[in-house]
């Protein structure tokens, strides 16, 4: 059994081997996944996953290990002492951790119903329940030469016990539960294939699932789905564009989330998922002018119900609201401990770690544009000729995060400040980053924002997969480049 003289003792052999500094973080990881097609379960899985890594500091290198091997914690920490050694041989620059607080505290996972006490019967009815009302919206459609249709839904629980202590004196530990769901139905014919879907994940339990309205939501995906079949492609040119939650998390993500990681700033990401536009000068004598005065986006680890929400990050650095750009300005970057030293700063919290046999790197928190005033309808009312965007489909970007291009499901017509009722398939919309939240002259307020949680993030080598939140209300954009999807 680990307890917190074992952990200490651990921690004091580090020190007695000549470390400057370490850490040990301990990870219980347990998931449940559910897939439904056609009908029928597909797929119905537990597993766990439990174990710990080593951070060992010597004189300016470090070297990590991880085992699941508990009764092996002081081999563990060894073999950590011993990679830090020979890291030394190959290091140009030596590491320097910006200075933080010793902290202590327990903090649970904030859920009211957890997902693995809800009966597997009560799960297997939603998504039966989901699936017969997508066969419904189909089978109730007049189609002019009926289609193959296709319904997919996936549930998924995960909960995470975290253990972090450190030389320093910290000794954390807190819980974590998400709950996620992807809701699909695809209408196939000879020349063309249309989808709508529903994906969210989300911080805290199943009452999350159940205030997404999944059996009433999945009628309407299929509903639209029969009706894109049918439409037309959309219009070419530019145009102005409200874009709704759903859409721009995925904008927000790429564009801005990515782009202001620290670690890609100073090339950790360039073999991998490329660099940065951005410079750590921009910060100083090279200030960047990243959107309009409507745009204020916020990386922030204390938002409710977001997967980028804890107490400590994996590196015992307090959760945090930080403003990465402020009315259109660039203001700061997302940081762990290593590399905020780089800039002369403290780190800001988002040194995270997928699962525990990995080393934290800095991973998105939850990166939010801040609501604005005023309705959506308002924000429609302002548009001559145009379109509403609804729901990611596909996505591209260069590798310095400049040159952008997203693929959505469905386009709304818009025409005299109105929306039309008419519908168009396959559209795209492409733009620059700096150009494209330039362009934003409006966001709805607070009542109609939404978070949205990202299901899969990679980074990293070896890849880390994470899942991140981003939340925003609908929000319009002048003169965009806007063409047709040709991948269907």
């Amino acid at each position: 059994m680990i307890t917190e003289t074992n952990i200490k003792k651990v921690l004091q052999s580090a020190l007695d081997m000549g470390a400057s500094y370490a850490d040990v973080r301990l990870k219980d990881i347990r998931k449940e996944n559910l897939c439904y097609e056609n009908g029928s379960l597909t797929d119905a899985s537990t597993n766990r996953s439990r174990g710990y890594g080593v951070r060992v500091y010597v004189d300016g290198s470090m070297g990590f290990a991880a085992s699941c091997d508990f009764d092996r914690m002081d081999e563990t920490v060894k073999k950590a002492y011993e990679i830090a050694l020979a890291s030394r041989t190959m290091q140009s620059q030596k590491i320097t951790l910006t200075e933080k607080n010793a902290a202590q505290g327990k903090f649970p996972a904030q859920m009211e119903k957890d997902p693995f006490l809800v009966p597997l019967s009560e799960k297997l009815d939603l998504m039966k329940s989901c699936d017969i009302n997508m066969h419904k919206a189909w089978e109730s459609y007049e189609f002019k030469i009926k289609p193959t249709f296709f319904t997919y839904m996936t549930l998924d629980s995960r909960k995470d016990d975290v253990l972090f202590a450190d030389t320093d004196g910290s000794f954390i530990e807190q819980s974590f539960c998400q709950v996620a769901t992807y809701t699909q139905a695809r209408v196939i014919s000879d020349d063309d294939s249309q989808t709508r879907t529903f994906t969210n994940v989300a911080r805290g339990g199943y009452e999350c699932i159940e205030e997404m309205n999944l059996i009433e939501r999945s009628y309407t995906l299929a509903q639209e789905a029969a009706e894109l079949s049918e439409a037309p492609d959309c219009p070419s040119g530019e145009f102005d564009l409200v874009i709704t939650p759903r859409q721009l998390f995925l904008q927000i993500h790429e564009s801005v989330g990515h782009p202001t990681e620290l670690d890609r700033v100073l090339g950790s990401e360039a073999a991998f998922a490329g660099r940065s536009f951005l410079e750590p000068d921009n910060l100083t004598t090279k200030p960047v002018v990243y959107g309009s005065e409507h745009v204020t986006i916020v990386a922030d680890a204390t938002c409710p119900k977001g997967l980028g929400t804890f107490a400590y990050d994996d590196e015992g650095v307090p959760g945090q609201n930080i403003v990465l750009i402020d009315k259109g300005n660039f203001t700061g970057f997302q940081t762990s401990r290593d590399n905020a030293a780089v800039i002369s700063q403290k780190s800001s919290g988002a040194g995270l770690a997928d699962g525990w046999h990995n080393l934290p790197i800095v991973r998105m928190t939850n990166i939010n544009l801040l609501p604005g005033s005023g309705t959506p309808d308002e924000l429609i009312a302002g548009i001559e000729y145009g379109f509403l965007f609804d729901e990611n489909k596909s996505w591209s970007i260069d590798d310095l995060r400049i040159n952008f291009q997203f693929a959505c499901e469905i386009a709304r017509e818009i025409k005299d400040g109105k929306l039309t009722g008419k519908i168009f398939k396959n559209p795209i919309y492409s733009g620059i980053t700096t150009e494209f939240w330039g362009s934003c002259d409006g966001i709805a307020s607070k009542e109609y924002w939404e978070l949205v949680g990202v299901p899969n993030c990679g980074k990293g080598q070896p890849m880390q997969v994470m899942r991140v939140s981003h939340g925003s209300s609908p929000a319009r954009f002048r003169k965009v480049k806007v063409g047709v999807d040709d991948v269907k």
